[in-house]
């Protein structure tokens, strides 16, 4: 692989296209909106999609010269990787929740370290972040309604980071632009 080749915005696309459909079919999962349908279903997409696929982008990231993508991406898949092939093992809540929790600081970290990247960057941060405190909390504290609104905030940063990624891919916008401010009468 040629070392001059950059990956960054392709790496950067590809990482939030796997990113945002992980945690849609984990956030969904974990709503109980959907009939039969839980957060460990989405094990086999977590382990391959979010988990070696993100590793492998934060790699290419990483060889690019992208230290923040790259760090991002290498250690989210190694949470989602974790998080499938450990769905159904033996344990308890409280060891769930304290795994989610410290994952949760994984993602403050990243949401502090994107500061200034706009929605797409920070803001999905920020969301999981938000979703695996409360996922987390409500592990612990056995507490289902903290563990749906975990869901449904990990689904809405499932649904940012897929809008994100397409948008770079279509052409569509990914900012919001100011309305032209109406000339004061004088």
């Amino acid at each position: 692989m040629n070392n001059d080749v950059a990956a960054g915005n392709t790496a950067s696309t590809l990482g939030h296209l796997a990113l945002g459909l992980t945690l849609l079919a984990f956030g969904l999962g974990g709503t109980g909106v959907i009939d039969n349908v839980a957060a460990a279903d989405a094990a086999g997409l977590a382990t391959w999609v979010g988990g070696v696929t993100l590793f492998l982008v934060g790699l290419l990231a990483l060889r690019a010269g992208d230290k923040g993508e790259g760090t991002a991406y290498a250690a989210l898949g190694a949470f989602w990787f974790t998080w499938g092939t450990g769905v159904g093992a033996t344990g308890s809540a409280d060891a769930a929740g304290l795994f989610l929790l410290l994952w949760a600081l994984l993602a403050l970290t990243l949401t502090m370290a994107s500061a200034g990247s706009g929605l797409f960057g920070q803001g999905v941060y920020g969301l999981l972040f938000v979703a695996l405190l409360l996922l987390g909390v409500g592990a612990v504290l056995d507490n289902g309604a903290l563990g749906k609104a975990g869901g449904w905030v990990a689904a809405v940063a499932g649904v940012v980071a897929w809008y994100g990624a397409t948008a770079a891919v279509a052409g569509w916008p990914t900012s919001l632009r100011r309305a032209a401010s109406a000339p004061a009468a004088g």
